[in-house]
């Protein structure tokens, strides 16, 4: 009796053993089919490779800055598999912004974009990349050039990060300077750079056919001159508007005289992005003017066989030029996801590692954002056989801060009104610029 229980216990057992495993495969089979999780599947998805997390960043760089930042993506991009950038290029910086402004409003925005905007950070729209920073223990804060990583801070907070610098620096035609008999010697003040100008420029029938100079379009190489001179857009404690002061006034009526009257400088106006700039580059190298005022990017599009670079001239009595240093920077839109935004932070911290930003600077010209990049041996090597790269730097050592608008851009507009009808509208720079102080003051005093 006692066997037969425990031979049927034995077959109770095993059946119950059976059944089981035939219910455990049957379920297996159907989660399988079904899509839930089995304890085979589990591990199988552990071991998958997490997809990468892909991000859009606007750039507004042609020519051969175009290409160099494609070529930067295409570095970081290869370089892990945790991020995927994909570069979408504007026409300018201008563009860039403005299309910014309407994909945030339409919650759209991209993770990363080459553009900064203090107004916007202040209104939530930037992303405060500080605790990102604290966060990140490779980041040094120290090596940054200093007054680049400053004009990306608001309140303390780092909402911009420097991707390369910026001043506008003298590129002339070797060959017109020697025929002439010059030296850049001949160009360490405004005055003598206009006399060596006017002594360069060829006319025929009284018609220019050869200039002597040409600015670039816009306010900032007249409002570099102005910085040489002294003069400041706003007075000390900020509640005035300074543009109609002598400095201002004196300064953009030369320019004004030296387009239209003397006519021994012109320029190159509006076009599509970059036009009137590699226009004006074009004059150059083709032997249709004998030098220009431009970036300190412009260095890869130069030929230095046929051009050399210096720095901006200062004024008579009054000392070196001192001409704005700036910072191009880059943010994280507010709007995009988590994930997002730390993928941002890793390509745009990428980009200024000190062996990217040396390479930035070589084939650019743009100014390195880290110190030590100086130390970055293929810079070195570089910068012994092409010592134009040198001279932005130079420059900086001196340099103005570059103008923070208060009012959110409208000075600026008003400067940018001004500055056109002084260089293409030939009007006296006393009227235009009384008429942007004007505009202006009303603006700055809606702040109070």
């Amino acid at each position: 009796m006692l066997n037969k229980k425990k031979g049927l216990a034995l077959m109770m057992a095993v059946s119950f053993t059976v059944l089981s495993a035939c219910g455990q495969a049957e379920n297996s089979t159907n989660g399988a089919a079904s899509g839930t999780n089995a304890p085979t599947n589990a591990a199988t998805n552990e071991a998958a490779p997490k997809e990468p997390v892909t991000i859009e960043f606007w750039y507004g760089l042609g020519g051969k800055l175009g290409d160099t930042m494609k070529e930067k993506i295409e570095l970081f991009n290869s370089s892990q598999q945790e991020v995927v950038v994909k570069g979408i290029a504007q026409a300018d910086y201008s563009e860039t912004e403005q299309k910014l402004q309407a994909a945030i409003a339409a919650k759209q925005a991209p993770a990363a974009v080459l553009s900064s905007n203090m107004t916007w950070a202040q209104k939530g729209l930037f992303e405060d990349m500080s605790d990102m920073i604290a966060a990140d223990s490779t980041f040094n804060k120290e090596d940054f050039v200093q007054t680049f990583l400053g004009q990306g801070q608001l309140d303390g907070k780092q909402y911009f990060l420097p991707m390369y610098g910026t001043t506008q620096v003298m590129y002339y035609r070797k060959d017109a300077l020697e025929k002439n008999g010059l030296t850049t010697d001949n160009f360490k003040t405004w005055e003598a750079l206009a006399e060596s100008a006017a002594k360069m420029t060829t006319k025929a029938d009284g018609k220019t056919s050869f200039f002597g100079w040409e600015p670039m379009w816009g306010k900032d190489n007249m409002m570099d001159a102005v910085f040489s001179k002294g003069g400041t857009v706003l007075s000390e404690d900020g509640k005035t508007v300074m543009i109609d002061s002598p400095e201002w006034i004196e300064t953009w009526e030369l320019f004004r005289k030296w387009i239209h009257e003397d006519q021994i400088m012109t320029i190159h106006s509006g076009g599509q992005g970059w036009e009137y700039w590699y226009k004006t580059i074009d004059d150059v190298m083709k032997g249709q003017a004998a030098g220009y005022t431009g970036s300190s990017g412009d260095q890869g599009d130069l030929d230095f066989n046929i051009v050399g670079a210096m720095e901006q001239p200062g004024w008579e009595g009054v000392g070196e030029g001192k001409p704005a240093a700036s910072a191009i920077m880059a943010g994280i839109p507010s709007g995009a996801s988590d994930e997002q935004k730390a993928a941002a932070y890793k390509w745009l911290t990428f980009f200024s590692q000190p062996q990217n930003t040396a390479s930035w600077s070589i084939s650019t010209g743009y100014i390195a954002v880290r110190s030590s990049a100086l130390e970055d041996e293929a810079y070195k090597a570089f910068s012994e056989q092409n010592p134009q790269i040198k001279v932005p730097l130079m420059q900086a050592a001196h340099a103005s801060a570059p103008f923070q608008d208060p009012t959110g851009g409208k000075i600026n507009d008003a400067l940018t009104i001004a500055a056109d009808k002084v260089q293409i509208g030939n009007v006296s720079a006393e009227q235009a610029l009384k008429e942007a102080k004007a505009t202006a003051q009303k603006e700055l005093d809606r702040l109070k």
